[in-house]
């Protein structure tokens, strides 16, 4: 394969922490590269180029009116998972965008949220081996009860940064 992106050898850097202080420092880190992940305080609890896992607690600010963890952030969590598991992979010279995001909002929420997103190595290698593209991201989210309160699929393109 080709050489990891400034991101994954990053977050490689954290790898050499104690265990306990890896997810708190990556997602503060990673928390000031994209601002609303850290106002929404999303935390990293793993990240790979094959698989992130991000979570959310249930707390004010990031409630709806039921107070359960409101949808928007609930796709932010969705968004966050996906995005980052494309942009672990995306050679320097090229950009992540988000192409679409469909989200089902299928039951009500129970306390904390996690998603985890994972890209497969086909795709993978074509993140890495075409000029520009795009990939449907798996994530699955699940709240404390251990079901899925939403169904989302993001669709992630890249394109060359200088065009």
């Amino acid at each position: 394969m080709s050489k990891p992106n400034q991101l994954s050898r990053n977050v490689a850097r954290f790898h050499q922490l104690p265990v306990g202080l890896r997810p708190w420092l990556t997602s503060l880190v990673l928390g000031k590269v994209v601002p609303l992940v850290g106002t929404a305080g999303l935390r990293f609890d793993e990240i790979s180029t094959t698989r992130v896992v991000v979570s959310i607690r249930n707390r004010r600010k990031v409630q709806n009116h039921i107070k359960g963890v409101h949808a928007a952030a609930m796709a932010l969590l969705a968004e966050t998972a996906t995005g980052f598991c494309v942009a672990m992979n995306v050679p320097d010279d090229k950009l992540p965008l988000i192409k679409t995001m469909k989200v089902d909002y299928v039951r009500r929420s129970v306390g904390d949220m996690k998603a985890a997103a994972e890209l497969t190595s086909a795709q993978i290698k074509q993140i890495l081996t075409q000029e520009k593209g795009e990939v449907v991201v798996p994530v699955t989210i699940t709240d404390e009860s251990g079901q899925e309160p939403i169904k989302a699929e993001m669709t992630w393109a890249w394109v060359p940064k200088k065009r």
